[in-house]
């Protein structure tokens, strides 16, 4: 479950940004995905995974893109293969109805056919994976399940009923607002004390002093002065990570 019995998963969809993407949508087997190439040639690319408002939010097309100017091929595929992403007009009692087909932890298949394309037609040798929100909760996942995986970063998103889900096969950092209304500070603390007890690779839990839910991704930095130090030291921790493993 991606959110708690008081408050389902309220993210607010935050500072939509008017951005159109320096990527391109490609179509691999069933699924559609937004791909953005470095300016130089490269074996290393990371997978992005969508928040709850879709792969073709702007906001997430922007750290796509970010992610390949900083020399990953990047690829953000439609992980909820084209049914509808939830709607900020949607009402929040229907998001546990909405979900039911979505679940972060049901993308092995996605993930194999996203990690087959980037072997097979873009050269790529070195993976990693980063997501947001619902992402966040993916990308936890496939940390666990996938080894070939180089590194993980997790913004806002934790697996929490899975017994195994402190057995990390890669190098993870996960990021944290600490006024996150969706995930409360004690299972912050919980995952790292667990993670400190039995996860044999490395891995950072990260809390940013005052920010809310989707921070890193849903914040414009321009509209928010105050909040712009803890954004941009979120992105740069992310790409120090993948910069560290990948």
């Amino acid at each position: 479950m991606m959110a708690n019995e008081a408050a389902p998963c309220p993210c607010d969809i935050g500072d939509k940004m008017d951005y159109g993407g320096r990527g391109k949508e490609v179509q691999i087997e069933h699924i559609n995905a937004y791909l953005t190439k470095p300016s130089v040639k490269t074996e290393k690319a990371v997978i992005v995974i969508q928040d709850i408002f879709g792969w073709r939010l702007p906001n997430t097309r922007y750290m796509t893109d970010m992610l390949a100017q900083n020399g990953y091929m990047a690829i953000c595929p439609d992980f909820f293969v084209g049914k509808d992403p939830w709607n900020p007009t949607n009402d929040w009692s229907t998001f546990q109805e909405w979900l039911k087909d979505k679940q972060p932890t049901k993308i092995n298949k996605e993930a194999d056919v996203v990690l087959k394309y980037l072997k097979e037609q873009c050269n790529v040798t070195k993976s990693a994976v980063i997501g947001f929100c619902w992402g966040g909760v993916a990308t936890h996942h496939l940390i666990l399940h996938y080894p070939e995986l180089k590194a993980g970063v997790s913004v806002y998103g934790i697996i929490r009923d899975s017994e195994h889900r402190y057995n990390l096969h890669s190098p993870t950092l996960f990021i944290f607002g600490e006024n996150d209304s969706v995930i409360p500070l004690d299972q912050v603390t919980t995952l790292q004390k667990k993670l400190q007890e039995s996860c044999s690779v490395d891995f950072n839990v990260k809390i940013f002093p005052g920010q809310t839910h989707g921070f890193v991704h849903r914040k414009r930095e321009d509209v928010n002065p105050k909040d712009k130090p803890f954004i941009e030291e979120a992105r740069t921790d992310l790409l120090n990570w993948l910069k560290k493993y990948v």
